[in-house]
């Protein structure tokens, strides 16, 4: 990689030595690749694609077949990646990897792009999202549910299911209303749809109207 690039001897060596230090592969290094595991052979292939210090760097599914400390291993590498300044096109079936470090996602459809966005904007486009509120005391239980609206009683779990996207605003409405009310509910958690839930809406669907009202951004998954 260094003779593609163009380096003299010395400076190969001394590039394919800093990026073997850094990717944890000094000891493998006399070994053949041939004998590196998944995650090592994953950390080799982006070392010597970083010989020639580029700027754009395109990773087709990176971590098919790691295991999940290999795995972490490359989503680390491709964190500090992007904190150095690279711009990362991943293409990866594992929609929590892209959850967990694209900036931004084009969902393809039959080689189409059927929606793109940050993944919190993704995720608004799915219905489904709601809180939950659960209590201990019976009595504020009844109370809660017979004064809100539009919500969905589990009265062996004494919890209430209410709609919401999630956000900061809806879920300080709810907060407020509880306050005001002087109830009190034991445990609240936030449920909104995951990017398995966009996949599986956006490819069997892909409804224009929804994926429209995304702002129209560059499509690169991570930044």
């Amino acid at each position: 990689m260094a003779d593609l690039h163009h380096l003299s001897r010395s400076e190969g060596r001394r590039t394919a030595g800093e990026l073997l230090e850094r990717f944890d592969l000094v000891e493998a290094a006399k070994k053949p690749a041939s004998a590196y595991s998944g995650g090592m052979r994953r950390r080799l292939d982006i070392a010597m694609t970083l010989i020639g210090s580029p700027r754009i760097i395109f990773l087709d599914e990176p971590t098919t077949g790691l295991d999940p400390r290999s795995r972490h291993d490359v989503w680390q590498i491709i964190r500090e990646l992007v904190s150095d300044g690279v711009t990362v096109f991943l293409t990866t079936q594992y929609l929590d990897e892209a959850d967990e470090l694209a900036d931004r996602i084009a969902v393809l459809n039959d080689g189409k792009i059927v929606a793109q966005g940050t993944p919190e904007e993704l995720k608004r486009l799915i219905p489904g999202g709601h809180v939950r509120l659960r209590f201990a005391d019976p009595a504020a239980y009844q109370r809660a549910a017979l004064a809100l609206d539009a919500v969905q009683r589990d009265d062996q779990a004494l919890a209430l299911q209410i709609p919401s996207d999630g956000s900061q605003r809806a879920l300080r409405a709810i907060l407020d209303w509880l306050d005001s009310a002087g109830i009190e509910a034991d445990e609240l958690t936030v449920h909104t749809p995951d990017l398995d839930d966009v996949f599986f809406a956006m490819t069997e669907t892909a409804p224009q109207a929804e994926i429209s009202s995304l702002p129209s951004q560059p499509k690169e998954a991570v930044r």
